[in-house]
């Protein structure tokens, strides 16, 4: 496997199918040597961008888009409840400023708390559907991630450093070429670049960057 694949992945934990990319692509030994960026955006910001309309709202596709859910996260074994939340879709923008501000202050290339805040947030909002975007449930959330002191700090740097990185974000996205996510820009060992959407293509992202897929289990529906 070559070590210098690249994969920006663009997510808000409002989206399953953000979800279903990032478990995937943390977890599967497929990608295990990949050097994997993840960027928080806010997903509303690029849907109004793009002039795009959420799924839930187009008549039958609304239907349609709720079990492909189920079906991917069946096929790719997601931890994911049958059914949506009650509340979805609810309003991640104060979400994901906590997480853009985490990730600016950390860095892009130390990502650790903002994978564990993902690993967090993604697990209690579509596996046991936490109410993630409600203050008491988040704050909590976050000081057992990152420790009372630092989630603090965190919260305190959202309306700020936080507002402006996620619009910087969004912003990267649309450049990159998003319309909905997820949105996957993929670097291979040979210095190419391309972009994926979509769960269904994470078998065209392992093509291109050149990487062997199992011969078995749900892989077989991405051939």
């Amino acid at each position: 496997m070559a070590p210098n694949n690249k994969i920006t992945l663009y997510v808000d934990t409002v989206s399953p199918f953000a979800y279903l990319a990032y478990y995937v692509l943390r977890h599967h030994a497929v990608f295990q040597g990949c050097d994997i960026t993840y960027v928080p955006i806010f997903l509303g910001g690029l849907m109004k961008a793009c002039g795009n309309t959420a799924p839930i709202n187009i008549t039958n596709k609304n239907v349609w888009i709720n079990r492909n859910r189920q079906l991917w996260a069946e096929t790719l074994h997601v931890p994911i409840k049958k059914e949506l939340p009650s509340n979805f879709p609810p309003m991640t923008l104060g979400i994901m400023r906590q997480l853009a501000a985490l990730d600016e202050a950390d860095g892009r290339d130390k990502q650790r708390r903002l994978v564990q805040a993902l690993d967090a947030l993604y697990h209690e909002f579509w596996a046991e559907h936490g109410e993630t975007h409600k203050p008491e449930v988040l704050r909590p959330l976050m000081e057992k991630v990152l420790g009372g002191e630092a989630a603090a700090a965190i919260a305190a740097e959202a309306a700020r450093v936080g507002k402006a990185a996620l619009q910087r974000n969004t912003d990267e996205a649309f450049a990159a070429g998003a319309f909905g996510l997820p949105w996957m820009v993929c670097t291979n060992a040979a210095g190419e670049t391309e972009s994926f959407w979509g769960v269904d293509h994470l078998g065209q992202v392992a093509s291109f960057l050149g990487l062997k897929r199992p011969e078995s289990g749900g892989w077989k529906a991405l051939l």
